[in-house]
């Protein structure tokens, strides 16, 4: 492996620090093709793929995460990686939008050192804003955005958060999640838009939001490579199919063809046809087939028929395919045989945070004895390399800041604001209890009132997310006190009430993320806890109106609870906007959100979904009363 020298070392040191956009060629390579802008991208990818050697090409299959490489960036060098992440919680020290980009830039530094300087592609988990980044603008989770039914504000949130997420260096999100959740007790549902599959494909609009509506538009410094996750199936398994302490996630989808193509599928081919996804992110999860008997699942990360056959050759995606963290070391047999498997299956680019030498050597022994064919690692190698040209990343490597002042600003949080109003569900509403008037007196009580990692869920700051103020953000209660300044808090409702008109109960959820959220898991219920029922009793019994606001990332049982209150709303994971739930509340905005799963009457009664036979859930899937403004 060529290794800088000194003087190059020096130059690539000083366009970092002083922030240049763009490598100069030298005068060696300067008629090479594939740094020629002008020519065009396939061009370039293939004059590119002509001289590279294998371990170069493998090394351009390779993901690690950046705690891996920090205190030995030379590795970045030395391995000829192609990519580096950052998973949930993994941030410069401090987290903030400069040390982010002088992060990022220094990594690409060292990648720009390989023999061919070919750049990193730098992923996050932008899954509701760059919910890394402390101060960076956290939107409403999917699940609350589904309840909006408006594809235009999904897009512009998706735009917003490509912006604050390029503008300190990364440019590929793993996001949006396509998953059709099926079964609300799955960890992840709130990753979900609902569980229909055209409500799904409806706010794909998201990807055009990261990646630009129409081709060219990637190298903006305002635009993001998208990944569409997780292909295909991961909110549709079977409660119980999982492994370990998980109930459904990275479970087994157990479905006929038909079916899958119809509920599981559906939201891919319109992201590959209609949107031009860059990349998908294949699902744990595995599917056994019904038409065959039940019993022999297949993995993801190894299903030639679904990565290959189907995705790549009948629906027609042309960009590549990322592995999930680790996920090959899920597959039967030892580390070659993994390797192996999920290579031919189509897998292109090997997500392995810490183990990217190991990979690198596997893969090149593969290949070396004929188990994976060369015409197979230039595919995948020529998709990879498509991605980072259309990124513009040969002409610019380094973070373009221009829009790094945008990040958390009023008119980015503005958006956000509008996003939770419009997801707030109004599930019941007797005796015109909302809206609210600013003259009543109003007394809040309950432990998501005023906690911003409560309403923030997971995949903020951390992986899990944390209760707490773990990022800047107006709370529920602060929103109401924008209205009502004289409002009155309690968290347990052990304040005194008398004399209060309204009582509002703020109930929900703590952050969790993926399986450890699993219903069955680690104590996780669709329940009300309770503490959240006997604030509930002691509000509702001593105020003459109660409102009960649920702050969760899925619907909760309250099929009890509900005889008890005058108007309930479902509040989602409204981010760092409380102020939006407080709008609709107040009657600054009319309720107009719609359930995008179905509320079921009991936690047994999961999964149901609409068009079940025997469909009796508490709430339909799209009810949600609605007021006038």
């Amino acid at each position: 492996m060529h290794r800088p020298t000194l003087l190059t070392s020096l130059t690539l040191a000083a366009t970092v620090a002083a922030g240049a956009l763009a490598v100069v060629p030298s005068a060696a390579t300067t008629t090479a093709p594939y740094l020629n802008s002008h020519q065009p991208v396939e061009r370039r990818v293939n004059d590119l793929l002509a001289r590279m050697t294998p371990a170069e090409k493998i090394g351009q299959m390779t993901q690690a995460e950046r705690n891996a490489v920090d205190g030995d960036q030379a590795k970045i060098t030395e391995l000829g990686l192609g990519s580096l992440l950052s998973g949930g919680g993994s941030t410069p020290t401090p987290n903030t939008p400069a040390a982010w980009a002088d992060m990022i830039d220094g990594y690409q530094a060292r990648a720009l050192a390989t023999r061919l300087r070919i750049p990193l592609l730098y992923g996050v988990d932008s899954v509701h804003g760059h919910g890394n980044l402390v101060g960076a603008t956290v939107f409403p989770h999917n699940i609350a955005l589904g309840a909006t039914r408006d594809p235009e504000l999904v897009r512009e949130a998706a735009h917003i958060t490509a912006t604050e997420t390029r503008a300190t260096g990364p440019q590929w999100v793993f996001a949006p999640c396509l998953c059709v959740a099926r079964d609300d007790r799955w960890g992840r549902t709130y990753e979900s838009f609902g569980e229909d599959p055209d409500l799904v494909t409806s706010l794909e609009t998201a990807i055009d939001g990261f990646q630009g509506r129409g081709a060219g538009q990637l190298d903006r410094p305002d635009r993001v490579l998208a990944t569409a996750k997780h292909f295909a199936g991961d909110g549709d398994t079977t409660y119980g199919s999982s492994a370990g302490d998980y109930k459904l996630d990275q479970g087994v989808t157990i479905t006929s063809r038909e079916r899958f193509r119809r509920i599981d599928l559906a939201p891919y081919v319109a992201a590959v046809r209609e949107h031009r996804v860059g990349s998908i992110m294949p699902s744990y999860s595995s599917v056994d087939w019904t038409e065959d008997g039940v019993g022999n699942p297949v993995k993801m990360s190894a299903h030639h028929e679904l990565l290959t056959e189907v995705l790549k050759q009948k629906i027609g995606f042309d960009g590549f395919l990322i592995s999930d963290w680790d996920a090959i070391n899920q597959l039967p047999g030892d580390y070659p045989t993994q390797v192996r498997t999920a290579v031919n299956a189509g897998l292109d680019m090997f997500m392995v945070p810490y183990s990217a030498g190991k990979f690198e050597q596997a893969l090149l022994a593969e290949v070396t004895s004929g188990q994976v064919s060369t015409a197979r690692i230039d595919d995948a190698v020529r998709r990879i390399l498509r991605a980072k040209f259309e990124l513009g990343l040969f002409e610019h490597p380094f973070t373009d800041r221009r829009y790094a002042g945008t990040i958390g600003s009023p008119e980015h949080r503005a958006v956000a604001r509008e996003a939770v109003a419009k997801s707030q569900v109004l599930l019941k509403n007797d005796h015109r209890a909302l809206p609210l008037d600013r003259s009543q007196r109003i007394y809040v009580a309950g432990a998501n009132a005023d906690n911003p990692g409560n309403q923030a869920g997971g995949w903020t700051v951390s992986w899990q997310g944390a209760s707490g103020d773990t990022i800047p953000a107006t709370t529920v209660l602060e929103g109401i006190r924008q209205y009502a300044p004289d409002t009155a808090y309690s968290l347990d409702a052990s304040a005194p009430t008398a004399g209060y008109q309204v009582g509002i109960v703020v109930v929900g959820e703590t952050p969790y993320a993926e399986g450890v959220g699993d219903v069955g898991n680690h104590g996780h219920t669709l329940a009300l806890s309770a503490a959240d029922q006997a604030n509930i009793d002691k509000v509702c019994s001593a105020i003459a109106t109660c409102v009960v606001l649920d702050v969760a990332g899925r619907p909760q049982i309250v099929t009890d609870q509900l005889p008890k209150l005058d108007a309930l709303v479902m509040s989602w994971l409204p981010g760092s906007e409380g102020g939006g739930v407080a709008d609709v509340l107040f009657g600054e905005r009319g309720f107009t959100g719609k359930l995008p799963v179905s509320w079921p009457r009991s936690e047994a009664q999961e999964p149901i979904n609409v068009g079940d036979r025997d469909y009796d859930p508490l709430f339909r899937y799209g009810f949600g009363l609605t007021t006038r403004h």
